[in-house]
């Protein structure tokens, strides 16, 4: 779908000088360290960390929010939200510590711009000019009506300061209000970030921005959460807007991170304003950011708790010749709990390796590297509060400590991709295929399967170069009248067959590892067959690419089937169940119950089985005293039928990503959607939370 043209503002000029490097652009945007560059960090260990803001030892109550840069001689700049008050929109400085050594020793904090009268600052956000040196650092005045009690800003107005010696000392504040005025959604907040802005490879400064409309008002629907971004051609003189990444009260992105692709594209990947339990929100761009695609959901790093992420450029991109490595870090958790950084080859459609660098509390990240290749995270953990982190700690660790050992930057991966475009080629039986272009899919089209009949299939031909043990990840687009589908490779199913393609929320990619396959060399007939409704009532199906994947080590894939309370797959069959949230262990945003009774309430979770086999069935609640001793959970299995009854006066077992399990025993399971029900037949309080498949 083509973009409207951006419509431009121009601010003012800087009011401070920076020379003109000597060095090419090429240069200057390489991974190589500079002659002036401080020694590189060579770690004792392979992991360390060092905590820069702790709220029991320093001055002030919250240290939330984080900018972090590395300039071209390795010198780092961390800023942050120094909160007085536990509040998003209450009085806030901003704080600054550097480091010139790597991350060996650091400065003591910097107030770099203090509140005054209660005035609230926040959203410190970075961006480097690595041809002059110049760095710029966006933040926003956040702004409370008078009729606001709450503790989130109405009107928020964009900032800059400017630094042109290392971040040593600061330019006067810069105003940029009225820049987003044209805009036609009525936005009066506008966020920079958080975190950092990028240099593309001509040169261009790009910084992401979120928006939103007041809150007094106006619901979450009703507030228009968008992204339009600003950019310099000029080195930073002069900043424009990009035109807006298209409105939807569907995709209401937030927060977000810009990452550029090996092809010269550009990814924005962003935040669900709306909190909870969501995929991330992404678009991309083919004119340098600025025109953006609309929005899709995007399911390659997981689904977890809304929550602002950092998306990274590692290795790779435009005119490389080493291998594209994107690194992306979040609390990989329905809550905020579980600090991840997973690496992508292959321009973050999908994440091949994670390593978990924190099981307890967990909040907002942000991600950068230094010359040597050491990965550096920062990110706040640790207390009660379930929103702010006790500290900021900044992470140091290498690229074979992310991995385990698995990619290493002296000989690579070893990660080979072919991939198969699922939008040509298609051989339809019982049905039609249609093409659709968008921008989004990794072609630019995706195919669209009508299907007549529960059996009907779409094959491809592909041509398989050697011998070898292949993994296969599917890549496909859910939609709410999505189907079941099974996939077949010369008519034996894959390891993981069977998957839904309904969409939860909204439409979007998602990307599921089918398992690996032995293929000969030579041509092989893939099948993507109807084999049922989905879970919204639907038989569509949507493909766009399949990566036959040869590595040395397998993709790590958690192997469980989850359906919590609030997502596709759990509905209510009977009765009235409430949510609530007033005893802790639930996974996700809540938990429902419903009083004792005689079985007149009844709820179902309907996991899909990916493939044949025995699974161990467990179920997450909250336990307390007033909790039936003996919930009725039905397990329908290949077998047949099973009622166990369950005490959910006594407390199952936690774990970081959430939830408080108990096993209902393990069952024979056949491939596709199955059962799990839950009734007040019981003598106290019944609780239904979340149900899981381990095969």
């Amino acid at each position: 779908m083509a973009q409207p043209d951006p419509r431009r503002v121009n601010i003012g000029r800087r009011t401070f000088g920076i020379g003109v490097a000597a060095a090419s652009l090429a240069t200057a945007l390489g991974t190589a360290s500079p002659a002036s560059a401080a020694p590189p960090w060579r770690p004792r260990n392979p992991f360390d960390e060092t905590t820069l803001w702790d709220n029991t030892v320093d001055p002030l109550e919250s240290y939330h929010v984080h900018g972090l840069a590395v300039l071209p001689d390795d010198t780092i700049l961390v800023a942050t939200e120094g909160r007085h008050e536990v509040c998003d929109a209450g009085p806030r400085d901003l704080v600054m510590r550097r480091s010139n050594d790597g991350g060996d020793t650091w400065e003591p904090t910097q107030t770099l711009v203090a509140s005054v009268d209660g005035q609230s600052w926040g959203n410190p956000t970075f961006v480097v000019d690595r041809v002059t040196g110049g760095i710029f650092l966006f933040y926003m005045l956040s702004i409370l009506l008078p009729e606001n009690t709450g503790c989130s800003g109405d009107i928020g107005d964009l900032y800059m300061i400017s630094s042109a010696d290392g971040g040593r000392t600061w330019s006067e504040p810069r105003e940029m209000s009225g820049l987003f005025d044209h805009f036609p959604y009525d936005w009066a907040l506008h966020g920079p970030g958080p975190g950092h802005g990028i240099q593309l490879d001509n040169g261009r400064l790009l910084l992401n921005c979120s928006h939103r409309r007041v809150i007094m008002g106006n619901t979450v629907e009703q507030r228009y959460y968008g992204v339009a971004s600003i950019y310099s051609d000029d080195h930073g003189e002069t900043w424009q807007t990009t035109a807006e990444v298209p409105v939807s009260v569907a995709y209401p992105i937030n927060e977000a991170r810009v990452v550029q692709r090996s092809d010269g594209t550009v990814l924005v990947n962003g935040r669900a304003a709306a909190g909870g339990n969501r995929q991330r929100i992404v678009s991309v761009s083919a004119d340098r950011g600025l025109t953006w695609s609309p929005p899709r959901l995007d399911g390659s790093t997981g689904t977890f708790n809304a929550v602002d992420a950092s998306l990274l450029r590692y290795t790779g991109g435009p005119g490389a010749s080493e291998p594209s490595r994107v690194l992306f870090s979040r609390p990989d958790s329905p809550v905020r709990t579980n600090m991840t950084v997973s690496i992508s080859y292959d321009e973050a459609h999908s994440f091949r390796y994670s390593r978990v660098i924190n099981e307890g509390r967990s909040y907002y990240s942000e991600l950068a590297r230094l010359s040597d290749g050491t990965i550096l995270l920062v990110y706040g953990c640790d207390g009660d509060n379930p929103s702010f982190p006790r500290r900021v700690v900044l992470c140091r660790f290498t690229l074979e400590w992310l991995t385990d050992g698995r990619d290493y930057l002296r000989t690579g991966p070893r990660y080979n991709e072919r991939l198969v475009d699922l939008s040509t080629g298609a051989q339809a039986t019982g049905g039609t295929v249609s093409t659709v272009a968008d921008p989004v899919a990794r072609g630019g089209n995706r195919a669209v399967f009508t299907s007549n009949q529960t059996g009907a299939h779409v094959e491809y031909t592909v041509n398989v170069p050697t011998t070898e043990s292949y993994e296969l990840l599917l890549r496909y687009f859910r939609v709410a009248a999505g189907g079941l589908v099974t996939v077949t490779v010369d008519g034996r199913r894959v390891p993981n067959a069977v998957l839904d393609t309904t969409a939860d929320r909204a439409d979007g990619y998602d990307v599921a590892q089918l398992g690996a396959v032995q293929l000969k060399a030579g041509q092989h007939k893939i099948r993507f067959t109807a084999s049922g409704v989905g879970r919204g009532g639907g038989r569509l199906v949507s493909l766009d690419t399949l990566s036959l994947i040869d590595a040395p080590s397998q993709a790590d894939v958690r192997g469980e089937v989850v359906v919590d309370n609030d997502e596709l797959g759990y509905e209510v069959v009977s009765g009235v169940w409430s949510a609530a949230t007033g005893v802790a262990g639930y996974r996700g945003g809540n938990y429902r119950s419903a009083p004792a009774g005689t079985g007149e309430r009844v709820v179902r979770w309907r996991p899909v089985v990916p493939h044949d086999g025995d699974y161990e069935v467990q179920v997450s609640y909250t336990a307390h005293e007033n909790r039936a001793s003996n919930a009725p959970f039905t397990i329908v299995h290949a077998g047949g039928t099973s009622v166990v009854r369950i005490d959910q006066r006594k407390p199952g077992t936690t774990e970081p990503r959430g939830g408080s399990w108990v096993s209902l025993g393990k069952y024979r399971m056949t491939a596709g959607p199955a059962r799990i029900e839950l009734s007040n037949a019981a003598n106290g309080f019944v609780i239904a939370d979340a149900v899981r498949l381990l095969p």
